[in-house]
């Protein structure tokens, strides 16, 4: 009985997907700006944004608070979709997001997930192109962004 409740506790857990690993990025600017720097840079990328959400902005309007932090949804189907096309589940993990915050001594971060990590656990190999590049794409746009 031991055994099999160690096989299933073992299977539940290799079930559940590691968080990847964050990248952070120190930014000598406001959450907003940075923010807005890192939308310009992603508009000459040719990336879209899909959204931008204030989650300082939506604690405040429930009376609670939240040292500022917004969330940047944007992606480029020139890479997302390659890794589509390597593994459908990849569409968790995309759009790319990348959260600026700032951490209670005022630092201001921009903060993204690894993408190799991101689809670790996936049929997609940590060195296949794609990944590359968007690991590429997000260093140089949020090292942009935060000067």
């Amino acid at each position: 009985m031991k055994s099999l409740l160690l096989a299933g506790v073992i299977a539940l857990t290799s079930a559940i997907p590691a968080a990847a690993e964050l990248i952070k990025v120190p930014s000598q600017k406001s959450v907003s700006a940075s923010l807005d720097a890192l939308e310009a840079a992603l508009a000459k990328a040719g990336a879209t944004v899909f959204a931008r959400v204030d989650h300082a902005g939506g604690a405040a309007k429930v009376d609670l608070e939240l040292n500022d932090s917004q969330l940047l949804v944007f992606g480029n189907p020139r890479l997302g979709t390659p890794a589509m096309q390597s593994d459908l589940r990849a569409g968790l993990f995309l759009p790319l997001k990348v959260l600026a915050y700032k951490d209670d001594d005022g630092q201001v971060w921009l903060t993204y997930e690894d993408p190799a990590e991101m689809f670790s656990g996936l049929d997609i190999a940590a060195d296949a192109p794609f990944v590359a590049k968007m690991t590429g794409a997000l260093d140089k746009l949020t090292a942009a962004a935060a000067e």
